[in-house]
């Protein structure tokens, strides 16, 4: 089969596929399909993209965490440089910042609600360092898996102190739960005691409990307390979601909640069990993303949603004036905000961009109604230090939100990315399912698929049903059917949709993705090898059931920052791991299972320290499909996670990704790896295949 088909050769399989496409598809597809076209135009008009390099669509921002104090005057931020990461500091009024510390474990930060002290969270403890008057640094409390002891927010209702969750037992066998608060000497006071789980709590100005939210018989509650006594207000499944975010005038909570509905909103809770709707999306597609709360008083401000596009929502007609200057100056961007309160406060405004992999920050006058510039990021290359190559952004793929019709007729959602000044007819498609499979794509820069673009893929990103970001009932939909069933439908009918539409050459395409995107590709090549030539899987469970029952037999599984186990939790999603009939269907379905039907070549990546995806499974995995004389890669480092791991790790990856595909797909081919990426392939490639360096 030749990989350079004519268009006229593809014809007629395009046709055919156009016309199950029209089928299956209602009115509701019209105003897609012709955003679809209008695209598709204005790509191919664009000027050509350059080759960039393959550690420039890689590059990763050195800002780790980001945060406004509540006063609006000072910024704090944490910076990775090179093994180390920094904390500095910046004040409004001074002209430079500073750097505070040049050596810190902390992965996040916190201000106190006066703005004195900054809060610097890492795995193991929580320290504080006092930034304005008197006062010094130290570790306020311990925190981790070792202390049973989780941070659950800034204490509101003090001017300098955090609220603790705190475990008295085991993990499985707790007896008791406090919900304690700690000053920034670490004085501790006990602020409510529960025989139930803590999940979160709000505090009246006074430092009394307000609203409770616990774990209750396997379900979630959210309880209002006056004079310490404990009302029921709120009862649901832990498929449903209501988190607390703060206190209303009246006394009622400010939640985000689909308790009552579909998608999530915001809403405000009374303490008589009414729910008020204050804010959905008003495409009524997409949950909140996020809700911007004014810090001192809590109550929500702004509503930012991220399922289809990136939009921003103000609540008010004075911060919707505020937002309009904001769009006028750094139109076209993502913008999240932070927002300081009082005389000379600043708000903090982040904009980024699905072209580019860097982030900026700006602050914002209310006042003057004026924007200044702060921080951009310093990107980060494979050795640690700072990349000189700048992401040109006009270079780069824009993603287009997709909305398609399942075979079934449900209406599924996802993103187009294409090179620019390219028919896409005559691209090879490369289909990328997200991982989970509870979680979902959303529009921001994504360095696989911007590379891939570049090379000139095009690439398809489809939200499948089980994904999240667009309601209870699009995740519920999936039925638990995560085998070569409804989900993996799903994948293939939008990758069929979109091939009938115009988009990609039919002789070529390839399926790729991580976790279980991976798994999702390696059922691709399996069971519809006549769709997809290629796989290429990352750190992926060859069989879904087997790793569920894996990770429930991790303590992390049981972690005190989650509100409910996760064999609780799965079996509100649908999937009950103690059903041996459905656990035995989904390994009957699995790639694990069906080695005997592969016929298209594989590229596996598997980490050493990865925790929810075991090495063993996926070696396994690989040494089946040797022993079964099929064509298999195997990758393997010793030291990755879940995540990936190093850099260097993550231009490994890329590499053997550009090489399957130039050649199963007749793509671009890679440039030649470094000698530091040569012995690195060296070392870890356990099962070359056609891919040695």
């Amino acid at each position: 089969m030749s990989l350079l088909s004519s268009g006229a050769c593809r014809r007629p399989w395009a046709s055919l596929w156009l016309a199950v496409a029209m089928l299956a598809s209602a009115p509701a597809s019209a105003a897609a399909d012709t955003a679809l076209v209008r695209y598709l135009a204005t790509e191919r008009a664009r000027a050509p993209s350059p080759v960039l390099p393959r550690g420039v669509l890689l590059q990763r921002g050195s800002i780790i965490d980001i945060r406004l104090s509540p006063d609006g005057r000072r910024v704090a931020w944490l910076r990775e440089r090179g093994e180390h990461q920094e904390l500095w500091l910046h004040v409004v009024a001074d002209r430079e910042p500073r750097r505070l510390l040049a050596d810190t474990a902390a992965q996040a930060l916190d201000w106190s609600h006066d703005g004195r002290w900054l809060l610097l969270r890492s795995a193991r403890d929580l320290q504080a360092i006092a930034v304005a008057g008197q006062g010094g640094s130290g570790r306020i409390a311990a925190l981790g898996d070792g202390s049973a002891t989780a941070m659950l927010d800034v204490d509101h209702s003090q001017p300098a102190a955090v609220l603790l969750v705190e475990r008295e037992g085991t993990v499985a066998a707790p007896r008791a739960w406090r919900l304690v608060r700690v000053d920034m000497r670490g004085r501790r006071t006990v602020v409510w005691q529960d025989r139930q789980r803590i999940v979160d709590a709000l505090l009246r100005d006074d430092g009394t409990v307000a609203w409770l939210q616990r774990v209750e018989a396997d379900r979630l509650a959210i309880v209002a307390i006056d004079r310490a006594v404990a009302t029921q207000v709120v009862r649901h499944d832990p498929s449903r979601r209501c988190a607390l975010r703060g206190i209303a005038a009246d006394g009622s909570a400010w939640v985000r909640t689909d308790v009552d509905g579909d998608l999530a909103r915001v809403a405000r809770l009374s303490r008589e069990g009414r729910l008020h709707d204050v804010h959905a999306d008003p495409d009524r597609v997409a949950d909140v993303d996020s809700i911007i709360e004014d810090p001192v008083d809590r109550r929500p401000r702004f509503v930012a949603y991220r399922s289809t596009a990136a939009t921003l929502h103000a609540l008010d007609r004075d911060d919707a004036a505020h937002l309009a200057v904001l769009r006028s100056k750094l139109a076209g961007g993502d913008l999240a905000l932070q927002l300081g309160v009082g005389r000379e406060a600043r708000w903090l405004v982040e904009a980024s961009s699905p072209q580019n992999p860097l982030r900026r920050w700006h602050l914002y006058d209310p006042a003057s109604r004026t924007l200044s510039t702060l921080l951009e990021e310093t990107p980060v290359d494979r050795r640690g230090g700072s990349a000189a190559v700048v992401v040109p952004e006009a270079s780069l793929a824009r993603p287009l939100p997709l909305t398609w019709k399942a075979s079934d007729g449900r209406a599924l959602h996802g993103f187009l990315w294409l090179p620019p000044g390219r028919d896409a007819a005559e691209l090879p498609l490369v289909v990328v399912p997200h991982g989970g499979p509870w979680n979902h794509w959303k529009p921001e820069y994504r360095s696989l698929s911007q590379l891939l673009a570049n090379r000139g893929y095009a690439v398809f990103e489809p939200n499948f049903r089980g994904s999240t970001g667009h309601g209870r009932d699009y995740v519920l939909a999936a039925g638990a059917d995560f085998g070569n069933g409804r989900v993996q439908r799903d994948i293939t009918d939008g990758t069929r949709w979109l091939l009938a539409q115009g988009v990609g050459d039919p002789d070529r395409v390839g399926i790729a993705g991580a976790s279980f995107g991976g798994y999702s590709a390696l059922l691709g090549v399996t069971f519809t090898p006549d769709l997809f030539k290629v796989a290429v899987a990352t750190v992926p469970p060859p069989d879904f059931g087997w790793v569920l029952r894996w990770v429930l037999r991790n303590p992390e599984a049981l972690d005190i920052g989650g509100a409910v186990s996760m064999e609780t939790w799965l079996r509100g999603q649908g999937i009950d791991v103690a059903d041996a009939q459905a656990m035995a269907r989904l390994h009957a379905q699995s790639p694990l299972a069906n080695v005997d039907r592969l016929q298209r070549p594989v590229l596996l990546v598997a980490g050493g320290e990865d925790r929810r995806v075991g090495l063993a499974g996926v070696v396994e995995y690989a040494a089946r499909l040797e022993l079964a004389n099929k064509e298999v890669a195997l990758l393997v480092d010793a030291q990755a996670g879940h995540d990936g791991g190093s850099p260097i790790a993550r231009e490994a990856r890329a590499y053997l990704i550009e090489a399957m595909l130039h050649r199963e797909l007749g793509g671009m081919p890679p440039a030649s790896p470094d000698p530091e990426l040569r012995r690195y392939l060296r070392r870890n490639l356990r099962l070359p295949g056609a891919l040695a360096p």
